[in-house]
């Protein structure tokens, strides 16, 4: 077999055991029961792509599509063989960036990050800003539908996804749509493929909606005595009609381990801290800064400190990109899990998972998008002696939040993870038609196999 891999394309094939371990997991926890690929191909064409599937399908081999491998559910796990990996890290180019359209043809292997800056340098904006965007890629947002804490204002990628080439489980390449972003001819296969987690087929070409990029930016932060009254802050703030276009919420144990391990000049004194970005003219900043600031006193804001320039706003954002490295410094071992619940449900949830930690002896950070209820317990532990105490806090997690009429993920997906509980958060129903899509477009079930369903 493996001679046979290394026939298939014109492109570079991993075969040999030491190269493979490299490849048998993502970002998840690791187990005893991964399981190596049996090759990795480093296609570069569409037409690499459409080979080394093809071949896959008459020979019942699964794939597995991988760019930056930072999925956190276990979706780039090996967890049926034959296998192989589609690693597509050289279909990296950004194709075209047409401003008068204001669209992009991106290949999938594109940084987002990297992205970002392109399109800004033109006076165009790109929103969705997942907190990895330094390495995650433009396909593995589309596959997972990532967001980021500007969710609230601007949306997430499904919002910014106009059309994508993808290479069928059969080998066959199809277009969803066409390259106008106003478009209702015919179902809306684009948004089928966008977080499929690439059990669906493999995305090898994207049109991307842009829009104009705000004037300015300002960076805020504001502390409170209590979770309670950073909640309400929240709220207080929506209420009144403002959009910043973040507001995310980070409670005392991340602050302190921030500041212990990538000092940023955070305050450490307090319950919690909403980070709050405002975007647009010089004026427009400057009015919904002071309507906001003085909302957030009027819920208990002890301390409101502002970027006083771009510099300020890059610092407070590198700390908060920090913190799941930072966390990471604690024990040997961190995992970051990914719910929504409503709104006025966030401090309850922050809560109650925080006496479910105590209770199970679990260290846990908690932060997230707090406008859109997106939350992300970081927990630090080791696996090896506290394992079977994390299960139960998982379990009790993910049941807490469907409880609080939230559901499992927000932008990480499910995955290998989080697939025994998709019952638990979706009428049966709906998967039974989700199970009937996936078999129309992947009839003998190799793509990205145990994902998901």
């Amino acid at each position: 077999m493996v001679n046979d891999f290394k026939k298939i394309a014109k492109c570079d094939c991993l075969t040999d055991l030491e190269d493979l371990y490299a490849y048998s997991n993502d970002t998840s926890p690791k187990s005893d029961k991964n399981l190596l690929p049996d090759a990795v191909f480093f296609p570069e064409t569409i037409e690499d792509v459409q080979k080394i599937v093809k071949y896959c399908f008459e020979n019942n081999i699964s794939v597995i599509p991988r760019g930056a491998g930072t999925c956190h559910t276990g979706g780039c796990r090996v967890v049926k063989k034959p296998c192989v990996i589609l690693h597509l890290s050289k279909m990296n180019k950004i194709l075209e960036i047409n401003k008068e359209n204001m669209i992009a043809k991106v290949q999938p292997n594109v940084i987002l990050g990297d992205f970002q800056n392109e399109v800004e340098n033109m006076g165009l904006f790109f929103p969705p800003d997942p907190s990895n965007l330094k390495v995650s890629t433009i396909g593995g947002a589309i596959s997972l539908n990532s967001g980021g804490p500007r969710t609230f204002k601007y949306g997430n990628t499904k919002d910014y996804v106009i059309n994508l080439k993808v290479v069928l489980p059969n080998g066959d390449l199809i277009e969803t749509s066409s390259d106008i972003s106003k478009d209702v001819t015919g179902y809306n296969l684009t948004q089928l493929f966008v977080g499929s987690e690439g059990t669906l087929g493999v995305i090898v070409e994207a049109t991307l909606k842009l829009i104009v990029k705000p004037e300015k930016r300002l960076v805020t932060l504001a502390y409170f005595n209590s979770l309670e009254d950073a909640g309400r802050g929240v709220n207080h703030i929506i209420n009144n009609e403002m959009t910043p276009s973040t507001i995310d919420l980070l409670d005392k144990n991340t602050i302190e381990t921030i500041e212990k391990y990538n000092p940023s000049g955070l305050l450490t004194n307090f319950e919690g801290v909403l980070l709050i970005e405002i975007d647009g003219s010089s004026e427009y900043i400057q009015n919904e800064q002071e309507k906001i600031s003085k909302l957030l006193k009027e819920v208990g804001a002890v301390e409101i400190v502002s970027a006083k320039n771009e510099e300020e706003n890059e610092k407070i954002w590198r700390a908060r990109r920090s913190a799941f490295g930072s966390v990471a410094k604690l024990k040997p071992d961190v995992i970051t899990e990914d719910v929504v619940v409503p709104r006025n449900q966030i401090v309850n949830f922050i809560k109650r998972t925080k006496q479910i930690c105590d209770e199970n002896n679990i260290t846990v950070c908690i932060m997230g998008h707090a406008a859109d209820g997106n939350i992300h317990p970081n927990f630090a532990l080791d696996l090896e002696k506290e394992g079977d105490a994390f299960k139960i806090v998982k379990d009790m997690l993910f049941h807490l939040a469907v409880e609080l009429n939230g559901t499992l993920s927000g932008e990480h997906g499910i995955g290998y993870e989080k697939q025994p509980y998709l019952k638990l958060a979706l009428d049966n129903g709906a998967i039974k038609y989700m199970e009937q899509i996936k078999k129309l477009f992947d009839p003998k079930g190799i793509m990205n196999p145990n994902k998901m369903f």
